[in-house]
């Protein structure tokens, strides 16, 4: 059948990420009894920044002055390639995991687990809270473990107990904090007492990747919500200098680009897909995955799909999918992603009968579609002076983060220090 998960929830809200449909608690959360322990409080800092759709383009061409200025002094990337598919769960919990998301589970912000049998869907505060649907240890989770204190506000599964502990401090996902508001609980973290204060934050702002969908990338709106994060990062920047901490480390980061698509042209679904009884269909508009629900009608399927295909769109055998995009049968741990996709070609998407999508979308393969490409800038007492490096694979964010904090990495990942570490002073 086809799963019509609940999109335009998501698509023409300005800064929706969750369509809570309960009473909104915007109550931080504190886990007791914890405490940095003596070597933890002589660590750096490191406050980590997601801003959702900011595309790897957008500081220079709306003019971030803030952003522009820190990271001048800092570690500028040319791009910062996001993990396939490039979309928002997924590649935010590729950045606290250093795994690509058919590693780590994630592999959709909406997908079905045929196993557990259950619907994972990111707007269900229930769902998003059970760290059972995640695979890998978060940043926060590795510094807990390690006696290092950490706080989240709303990053993508903070609110779980994904690797088996929640940051010390966080807050769960609701849209009724501003930037600015965002900006004075990070400082009022940072204010607690050494044995309390937290070395690893994580900072998630969305008002980009909605006004990115809403209006489209290349639109005064856009360059609005880039200034208005611009400003929260100034202000965030000034008031922890007040603060006269030391060893302070700030990394902004984004999860994916943004292209303006082709919606009034959207590509029909090839007839055959239509079975019902035959075929699950999960569209993202800019993949559509493919379960075949008798295994032996896959090749068959997939030989038909082919052969009837328009220019538009690209057919593969989960097998077949190009081994750098990690979303193969071979990668594919946990059995989430479906034998056949239907991938369209930029600014092509899928749409069902009915439905609708909006201006800005992401998801495409970010090697083919440099708007897909994402944003890395860090600054602080660990990196580099006035450093511009090559794109690399948002993978290695994690190594990084944790060789600042001298956390040891616990289990396997897919990241490599070796890549960033050039970006670090020692």
């Amino acid at each position: 059948m086809l799963r019509r998960f609940p999109l335009l929830l998501l698509i023409f809200s300005l800064t929706t990420i969750f369509a809570q449909t309960t009473k909104i608690d915007t109550a931080q959360i504190i886990i007791p009894n914890r405490f940095n322990d003596a070597e933890a409080m002589q660590k750096p800092y490191v406050i980590m920044i997601s801003t959702d759709g900011f595309r790897y383009d957008y500081a220079k061409k709306y003019n971030a002055e803030n952003l522009l200025k820190y990271s001048s002094h800092g570690v500028q990337a040319k791009e910062m390639i996001p993990s396939y598919p490039s979309i928002t769960f997924p590649n935010h919990w590729t950045l606290v995991t250093g795994l690509y998301p058919s590693h780590h589970g994630l592999i959709d912000n909406f997908f079905y687990d045929y196993k557990l049998k259950k619907n994972y869907a990111m707007n269900k505060k229930e769902i998003v809270e059970d760290g059972t649907w995640y695979g890998g240890t978060p940043l926060w989770a590795l510094a807990e473990k390690q006696n290092i204190i950490s706080a989240s506000l709303q990053w993508v599964g903070s609110g779980s107990d994904a690797g088996g502990k929640r940051p010390t401090y966080y807050y769960p996902y609701h849209e009724k904090f501003s930037p600015s508001e965002k900006v004075n609980k990070v400082i009022n973290w940072l204010k607690l007492p050494e044995n309390k204060r937290p070395h690893f934050i994580s900072l998630y702002f969305p008002e980009v990747d909605g006004s990115g969908h809403h209006f489209g990338p290349d639109t005064k709106e856009t360059e609005k919500a880039v200034h208005l994060v611009d400003n929260a990062i100034g202000e965030l920047v000034q008031k922890v200098n007040d603060l006269g901490l030391k060893n302070v480390n700030f990394i902004f980061v984004s999860d994916h680009g943004m292209i303006k698509v082709d919606g009034g042209n959207p590509l029909d679904f090839p007839e055959i897909l239509l079975d019902k009884n035959r075929f699950d269909l999960y569209n993202s508009q800019t993949l559509l995955r493919v379960y075949v629900k008798n295994s032996d009608e896959v090749k068959k399927v997939y030989k038909e799909l082919k052969a009837n295909k328009t220019d538009d769109y690209e057919v593969y055998l989960d097998k077949k999918l190009p081994k750098y995009l990690h979303f193969g049968t071979k990668d594919d741990k946990y059995n989430r992603i479906g034998q056949i996709l239907l991938i369209p070609k930029a600014p092509k998407i899928f749409l069902e009968k009915g439905g609708k999508t909006s201006i800005g979308k992401h998801g495409y393969n970010p090697r083919i579609v440099p708007e897909m490409k994402a944003t890395f800038l860090a600054w602080g007492s660990e990196f580099k002076d006035n450093l511009v490096i090559d794109e690399f694979e948002n993978i290695n964010v994690y190594p990084m983060v944790a060789e600042i904090l001298g956390l040891k990495i616990t289990e396997p990942i897919d990241g490599k220090l070796k890549v960033l570490k050039k970006t670090l002073k020692k």
